[in-house]
């Protein structure tokens, strides 16, 4: 029962955090400041989530062959696969990520760069940082088209060098 409670808060608070994101970043596009805003399709979120989609299959798989050594009832099993495909489902919603000068918002969350390093971003379908202190253990993956992510790859280039006043005033001249 404590790992159901463990799985079903984590469920709930990832809805939350997802209608939250909505409300947090009303607008997409780019901001008169230099920041932007824009929203991953559900292909694109099913890449970036990939790894994780794959633990939570066998997630769901393993209590089967543990469940009658350890004499867990069959609807516990259930509950717990249910709540796990709920979770899967939220990795693949189409999800909203934010830049502004002093954070990031992705996932519901927003994180301050000084938390963050990257190694750059040379295309593909997806931008990986890195959470300091955290070394490989903690990917923060950004969703979104080719293009989305080139124009947000610009934004942390010029973060991370402390360049946000020269981008931002190219961006004004375009």
């Amino acid at each position: 029962m404590i790992v159901i409670a463990m799985t079903a808060a984590i469920v709930v608070i990832d809805g939350w955090k997802l209608y939250r994101a909505q409300q947090d970043i009303p607008n997409l596009g780019k901001f008169a400041t230099g920041g932007m805003a824009w929203e991953s399709q559900t292909s694109q979120e099913l890449v970036r989530n990939i790894t994780m989609l794959g633990a939570i299959i066998i997630m769901i798989i393993a209590p089967w062959f543990l469940a009658e050594r350890s004499g867990t009832e069959t609807h516990w099993v259930l509950i717990f696969d249910a709540l796990l495909v709920i979770h899967g489902g939220w990795l693949v919603l189409p999800k909203r990520y934010a830049i502004t000068k002093d954070s990031l918002w992705v996932d519901g969350f927003s994180v301050d760069w000084n938390r963050l390093w990257w190694t750059g971003y040379s295309g593909g379908s997806s931008i990986t940082l890195q959470r300091k202190g955290w070394w490989r253990l903690a990917p923060l993956p950004l969703g979104g088209s080719e293009e989305d992510l080139a124009a947000a790859a610009l934004r942390i280039d010029a973060i991370m060098i402390g360049e946000w006043e020269t981008l931002t005033g190219l961006l004004s001249e375009e």
